[in-house]
């Protein structure tokens, strides 16, 4: 499987001693970064390939493979004291024992320090499998917070969306609302040779019964026929059936929900993208609500948008929990 990782240049000693730069200054200002502290000769090998595979997998439910995690690899003994400015950091070690340790905030607020040390490469890979979950965990966790902070907002879309279905969500002031029905808002913000989209709406209990891949996408296609067209005639939303959605488990709010990757497009047109549809259960007034963010941009990479898109979605809280 091909593999996609995006390496910085390493900056000289002499550039840090005479410029006294630190060079994860501008880290802070991207999500899903992760600073790697590792000697070259241990990243262009077996304890490398393992970081890889783990830290830089592919996204799921993109079109094109894009990295989990953007990695910026550095060697241990060139910038191990220079590190206090990046949110994410793994030290990889070769020492005398093997230990495992997540700190957190040692720097800064928020940030993950996460340092791996073994006595061979077999301990490190090991340890690697072992807390790759928790680690991932963490720092998706730690971004998805940081970009909620960066977008929550009070706006009038926000009231909109709690008189109708009674739950609140921060949408951001950029993203405009472009139809509103009795059960269903749609919100839209323009970006370069493209657009991001949120939709939400209610499907009642008795309807949906338990929400399984199969359902939603069944529910999600009538309502793209219903409100969501191209240009060309029938161009109508659908999900793309060339391969099964990601389909999963979570919670949103303390409440039960179900999350769903993959794909869609327009019958009869060129135009496609990625979705992420989150079904939240609400058991007092026994209805789902579905919120959905999509994109169209085929000339850009779409890691970050979905990102921003899932850190938007999962503001949503019912307000007796507020």
């Amino acid at each position: 499987m091909k593999k996609a990782l995006f390496l910085l240049p390493i900056l000289t000693l002499v550039l840090i001693c005479c410029e006294k730069k630190e060079p994860f200054a501008d880290a802070q200002q991207n999500y899903n970064q992760v600073s790697l502290i590792i000697d070259d000769l241990l990243w262009n090998g077996e304890i490398g390939d393992s970081l890889r595979n783990k830290f830089a997998t592919p996204v799921l439910g993109l079109p094109q493979e894009e990295p989990l995690f953007t990695i910026n690899q550095y060697p241990v003994k060139l910038l191990e004291g220079y590190m206090t400015n990046s949110r994410n950091i793994i030290v990889v070690k070769k020492t005398a024992t093997t230990s495992f340790e997540i700190r957190q905030n040692q720097y800064m607020t928020p940030q993950n320090v996460v340092y791996i040390n073994g006595k061979n490469t077999a301990d490190i890979i090991a340890l690697i499998e072992e807390h790759a979950p928790e680690i991932i965990s963490r720092i998706r966790s730690t971004e998805i917070q940081q970009a909620q902070l960066h977008l929550r907002k009070s706006l009038e879309s926000d009231k909109a969306v709690e008189k109708k279905f009674k739950v609140a969500i921060d949408i951001p002031p950029d993203y405009r609302m472009v139809m509103q029905r009795k059960r269903f808002l749609w919100f839209k913000k323009e970006i370069v040779s493209g657009s991001t989209s949120i939709i939400i709406y209610q499907i009642p209990e008795k309807i949906m019964g338990t929400p399984g891949v199969g359902k939603i996408v069944k529910m999600r296609d009538s309502i793209g026929k219903k409100y969501i067209h191209g240009t060309k005639p029938q161009a109508d939303m659908m999900t793309e059936n060339s391969y099964t959605p990601y389909f999963s488990s979570i919670a949103i709010d303390g409440h039960r929900a179900f999350e769903t990757r993959g794909t869609w497009q327009l019958n009869n047109d060129f135009m496609s993208g990625p979705f992420l549809n989150y079904c939240i259960y609400d058991s007092k007034r026994r209805v789902y609500i579905i919120a959905e963010g999509f994109c169209y941009a085929p000339s850009r990479e779409k890691r970050e948008l979905m990102f921003e898109l899932e850190a938007i979605l999962k503001t949503l809280r019912f307000p007796s929990k507020k």
